[in-house]
């Protein structure tokens, strides 16, 4: 069965013109559906008993829920998702340090294809592609969660589980849903899409003309040292990625984020700071230090470490003294697990 997160205005005014009944109350019932938090006042809507009735077996209202919550100390939700199709993906909400506002971090996929050495989503592959409405509903809970603290989610990342230009066929479309006002209302400048440099994907983002923003993880300025870590991108070198990156920027005007998963004595030299300095000349992105938040032992057999915080200041600096405009994310969530992946493999081992 279908749910209202599947649909967008379009598509379900055609349902209801198929059912005989009005396809102006699909905009109306959309707009108190994302209003209200997922929920429907069917008094105040007035849609007329049919369609009532038809939505109550026809159509589901919600399609997801909670299976698992963890906390961290510093306020970091991180939530398994449940589906009806089946299967289970990570989300997380981020509590700003203002009081105010959240960060959500929602996922594409179920599992991940992409084979990157030091992270847990990739472990199991891939299971399937999320629906547009699957990826909806990720929206919907870290939405309520957010309201349910006093928060408002202000911003959304897909870096969640997945490789979101792999699955742009549902990526797109629940963006639409999300940003768009009668809807999810949260706005394509508040939205980020994240990927690991499928460079077809970043030229399909660009075209698709979402007003959103580009988040490439990169985690290394060379091929070689790319290839160890990240080993399904080894058909896109670095800096064709870096080429693709920069089109988006030229064609959408939003600066492009470069993230970089430091690992103690894989990517954190002087020299790699050099190498990223040297790849970036002329780009106005702005690189994102992310100190890594270890799984344990990777796919190839390897254990990673974040590098001690000097290291990270030195390499930090580095970039700043050439030019790069760059930070260090400050590490979140590390006291329940918080890599992206782990919360699933956890409950998967019980």
């Amino acid at each position: 069965m279908m749910a209202l997160t599947d649909f967008d205005v379009e598509s379900l005014a055609e349902q209801f013109q198929q059912w005989g009944c009005k396809s102006s109350h699909a905009a109306r019932l959309l707009h108190d559906f994302y209003l209200s938090g997922g929920g429907i006042d069917f008094k105040s809507l007035k849609l007329g008993k049919v369609l009532e009735a038809k939505l109550g077996t026809d159509i589901a209202i919600r399609q997801a829920n909670v299976h698992l919550r963890t906390e961290a100390a510093d306020g970091t939700v991180r939530l398994l998702v449940g589906f009806a199709r089946g299967g289970t993906v990570e989300s997380v909400l981020m509590p700003a340090y203002d009081g105010r506002r959240a960060a959500g971090c929602i996922s594409s996929q179920i599992g991940c294809p992409m084979g990157c050495d030091f992270c847990a989503s990739t472990r199991e592959g891939l299971e399937r592609n999320l629906t547009a409405g699957e990826i909806v509903e990720q929206f919907l809970l870290l939405r309520e969660l957010a309201m349910s603290i006093g928060r408002r989610l202000a911003t959304l990342v897909f870096m969640g589980m997945g490789e979101p230009m792999l699955n742009l066929d549902n990526v797109i479309p629940a963006i639409r849903r999300i940003a768009k006002p009668g809807m999810g209302e949260l706005g394509g400048r508040q939205i980020t899409v994240s990927t690991v440099g499928v460079v077809p994907g970043i030229e399909r983002l660009a075209e698709a003309d979402l007003n959103v923003h580009l988040a490439v993880s990169l985690h290394a300025p060379d091929d070689i040292t790319r290839a160890r870590i990240v080993p399904a991108t080894r058909k896109w070198p670095v800096r064709e990625i870096i080429d693709a990156a920069k089109r988006f920027e030229r064609r959408t005007g939003r600066i492009v984020t470069i993230e970089y998963c430091m690992l103690a004595g894989v990517n954190d030299s002087d020299a790699h700071a050099m190498a990223l300095v040297e790849l970036l000349k002329g780009f106005r992105a702005h690189v994102n230090l992310i100190p890594y938040n270890s799984i344990g032992v990777g796919i190839g057999g390897f254990v990673y470490e974040s590098p001690k915080a000097d290291r990270v200041r030195e390499f930090l600096c580095l970039l700043c003294d050439y030019g790069v405009v760059a930070h260090a994310r400050r590490p979140r969530g590390g006291d329940v697990n918080a890599a992206c992946g782990q919360l699933r493999q956890m409950v998967s081992l019980r």
